[in-house]
């Protein structure tokens, strides 16, 4: 029922930008900038309901563990909250903290070394939706015309990043990814976060809204 609802919509749709809703603009604007991340998204004022889990997070991959350990840095003296300190995995490197403004953020690399000095600078940023059916969803934003670049069943989906976007798209099991991030994965009320659309207006099976331009 999803693919027959959603084919004939735009064919070449992609991320175009993430907003963020916030309290306070000023403020956020003022985090973000400390934090080195304001380039990324935009901002706008919002008082929508939110209540735990908002069910998204925003990962940044850097070179090193050094730099990871300086973005935390930065997050915390602007303001942020630590989630998960940064600590070695199977997967290499990484912490999360959490915004004043209350979004999560993840900044991991793949290094368990550093092979150099710290940077302040990032080499990737993922916008991941945690959703219920990551198959389905999947299958969602196929027929809106969003190209998958790497799929691990119904556990993790990556798509092809816009040319007018910084951030690429990805989707994880809602759970999981609470599970990751070191928090409960119970949640209501907004998402707190509108993603631009090259194409139309449309809200995911999750929830997540898109708004074309």
């Amino acid at each position: 029922m999803v693919m027959a609802t959603t084919t004939s919509i735009a064919a070449n749709m992609s991320l175009a930008s993430v907003t963020l809703e916030v309290a306070d603009p000023e403020a956020a604007r003022r985090f973000y900038s400390a934090f080195g991340v304001d380039t990324y998204i935009r901002l706008r004022a919002s008082k929508a309901h939110s209540t735990g889990f908002r069910g998204f997070t925003l990962a940044l991959t850097v070179s090193g563990p050094a730099t990871v350990d300086g973005f935390v840095g930065a997050a915390v003296d602007a303001g942020a909250t630590v989630l998960k300190p940064a600590a070695k995995s199977l997967w290499g490197y990484g912490g999360v903290v959490q915004a004043p403004d209350g979004t999560i953020w993840k900044i991991a690399t793949s290094a368990k070394k550093d092979t150099g000095p710290a940077t302040f600078e990032i080499d990737e940023v993922v916008l991941l939706l945690g959703v219920e059916d990551v198959k389905a969803t999947k299958q969602f934003y196929v027929g809106q015309g969003l190209t998958v670049t790497k799929s691990f069943g119904g556990k993790y989906a990556e798509f092809a990043p816009g040319q007018s976007s910084l951030v690429k798209l990805a989707l994880y099991k809602r759970r999981s990814l609470a599970k990751d991030l070191g928090v409960p994965a119970d949640g209501a009320g907004s998402h707190r976060i509108v993603l631009g659309s090259t194409a139309d207006t449309f809200t995911d099976p999750d929830g997540f809204a898109w708004s074309g331009r």
